[in-house]
């Protein structure tokens, strides 16, 4: 007896000195202290101290990262065993784990008025034996439990202290920068620093930049798991016990003021279960990410801001200033690469009801692989005006592609879609929605002023060219042989009049007289080419101005068209010209050009008609 009972004042010793260890920070393997001691006062080799946490009892001062095969049980479940004894064997549920197979009986211990319980596990000795029949074995478990329970308190705080203590390290951290980098890998990092043993992953929305040189995972609502979604949706903690990953998961909203930026993911063994403390540190570190997230962005948003206004004002600027569609599509080309970097990108613009593909494409799109873009974003547009911002492509259509990420963004004037451009990249995810809009704005502002564009050129060309035979106009020759006069070296100028054409009017009639000149106006266009231009004069009277000729081969050309006409008109009619000639060595006069053409082909007409006169002098001093 006496033996006995100096056993129980040993241990309480024993547990006093753990207690006084325990307040050393530096001496946190309480636990070992405790095993020390049983096996000191009863040859105990080894044993597991299971501590009551909320409905489960879990083993006491156990790394919580650590994958220990038994992560708790329902005290209720065990509790039932001892009945009306202190000490049991261990059910066969338990005695079929790795960590308690060596392991033949367990303890209870309990103290109800303190509302503190736990569970030794241990294989009893001979002195275990007789100690637990003593009259000192409940006043051994009241300490032994008090001890334990104090120690978990004690390690918790610790714990506690050290988490948060980084959380507000990381707060103050996160206070003071701007680079979402630095926040995300100090997220991961105090995790992992916290959970070593635990997977983390971050998984944010699509509106985040890109260029992160930090590991993420894009949020995807078509292929999340369900918790994930919720936690997302609804701002609050989820967990789930994923039994296709045989993990746990706890998903963390990463939440700001203004949004929901994505969710912080801890991966945990199966059967691990976080406790209420971890869910609380994981909770607020994902809140103080999420607000260091929003502020960073805010602030990188301000400077894209200011520098997407700048790009919008130097576009529109730059395609207000009378270029032509070419060039604004070409200039449109370069901004949209160095705003976006795509991989590919083109633009479709529609001309006589029908999409055509501009110069300013990328060489994809003249591909059958190029072309499948192009035919998916037509269709889209022929019932919608709404941009496409694909995130994924490739999930869109049957078979796999190579181009994952599009945009496409119409052009759009009084309500009608004049064409559209195309962005791709070969990444998944890779544009950002703020690169979306800003595409937007960039086209929409370039729209008005493309149309602008084509009304300019389509009024200019009204100006230029005879509105019957699509000849240029007078005004369009004299400007080009003026400017002819001052750049060519030589060139031939001929004036060509219908031979009696009033009476084709006569006899057939003002529209007769129409077709014919339409059908002279197209013969001299066949004729010259591209070599010089034609022009009606006014009237029946007609022109042709051809740069760079010598006298002979205008002569030859003048004489052949003189010979076509009556071979190609219907009714059949003949013309008379006049042809006057220069070089740079003898300059003409722009006025006296027009003025000796015109003596030419009176001298023609004067003379049979259905003939070419070319100028010489001696017409100067007729009458």
């Amino acid at each position: 007896m006496i033996g006995h009972q100096q056993t129980l004042v040993n241990i309480k010793s024993d547990l006093l000195n753990i207690c006084v260890s325990s307040v050393d920070k530096h001496n946190t393997d309480t636990s070992t202290l405790l095993y020390k001691c049983l096996n000191h006062h009863f040859d105990i080799d080894e044993c597991y101290f299971l501590l009551y946490e909320g409905e489960n009892i879990k083993p006491f001062n156990i790394d919580p990262t650590y994958e220990f095969n038994f992560n708790g049980i329902v005290w209720e479940l065990l509790e039932s065993y001892f009945e009306h004894k202190r000490v049991v064997e261990i059910p066969q549920f338990l005695k079929s784990l790795t960590d308690f197979q060596q392991l033949s009986h367990m303890a209870m211990l309990k103290v109800d008025h303190y509302n503190i319980r736990g569970v030794l596990l241990l294989k009893p000795t001979p002195k275990w034996y007789a100690f637990s029949e003593s009259e000192f074995f409940e006043d051994f478990v009241e300490s032994v439990i008090k001890v334990i329970h104090m120690l978990n308190d004690n390690l918790e705080v610790r714990q506690n202290e050290s988490q948060y203590r980084k959380l507000y390290n990381m707060t103050d951290l996160f206070h003071s920068t701007m680079d979402i980098d630095l926040i995300l890998e100090n997220v991961l990092v105090t995790i992992q620093e916290n959970f070593p043993n635990f997977d983390v992953e971050l998984i944010l929305s699509n509106d985040q930049d890109r260029q992160t040189k930090v590991h993420i995972k894009p949020f995807d609502y078509l292929s999340e798991r369900p918790s994930v979604i919720e936690a997302f949706v609804s701002g609050g903690i989820t967990t789930e016990l994923a039994d296709d990953l045989d993990r746990c998961l706890l998903n963390a909203p990463i939440k700001g003021r203004q949004a929901i930026y994505g969710i912080l993911q801890v991966s945990a063994p199966i059967s691990y279960v976080f406790s209420s403390t971890q869910k609380d540190f994981i909770r607020m570190l994902a809140h103080a990410s999420g607000n260091a997230l929003e502020n960073a962005k805010l602030y990188h948003q301000s400077h894209r801001l200011i520098s997407d206004l700048q790009l919008i004002n130097e576009t529109s600027h730059r395609l207000n200033m009378k270029l032509d569609i070419n060039e604004m599509f070409m200039f449109l080309q370069k901004q949209l690469m160095k705003s976006f970097q795509p991989m590919e990108l083109c633009f479709v613009f529609k001309e006589k009801n029908e999409f055509r593909l501009t110069d300013a494409s990328t060489n994809l799109f003249k591909t059958d692989e190029g072309k499948l873009y192009i035919d998916h974003v037509t269709k889209h547009f022929e019932n919608s005006q709404d941009s496409l911002f694909i995130a994924d492509f490739s999930r869109l259509i049957s078979h796999e592609v190579y181009y994952k990420s599009l945009m496409a963004i119409p052009m759009v004037v009084e309500q009608r879609i004049n064409g559209f451009s195309i962005v791709l990249h070969r990444d998944s995810y890779f544009f950002s929605f703020d690169s979306f809009k800003l595409m937007q704005s960039l086209i929409h502002h370039s729209s008005l002023a493309i149309a602008n564009s084509i009304l300019r050129n389509q009024l200019q060309e009204m100006v230029d060219h005879d509105h019957l035979t699509r000849l240029y106009a007078r005004s369009y020759l004299d400007k080009f042989v003026e400017k002819a006069l001052l750049n060519d070296d030589s060139g031939m100028f001929l004036l060509i009049d219908i031979d009696n054409f009033k009476l084709i009017n006569d006899t057939y009639g003002h529209q007769v007289g129409d077709e014919i000149l339409i059908q002279i106006g197209e013969q001299l266009i066949n004729i010259v080419g591209t070599r010089g231009i034609c022009a009606r004069w006014g009237g029946e009277e007609m022109a042709v101005y051809v740069p760079n000729i010598l006298s002979d081969e205008a002569i030859k050309l003048s004489k052949h068209i003189v010979e076509t006409i009556p071979e190609t008109t219907t009714p059949k009619v003949t013309i008379s010209a006049g042809l006057i000639t220069w070089k740079k060595q003898q300059p003409l006069e722009f006025q006296s050009i027009f003025l000796q053409a015109d003596m030419a082909l009176y001298n023609a007409k004067n003379n049979g008609k259905n003939q070419v006169c070319v100028f010489d002098e001696s017409m100067l001093f007729q009458s």
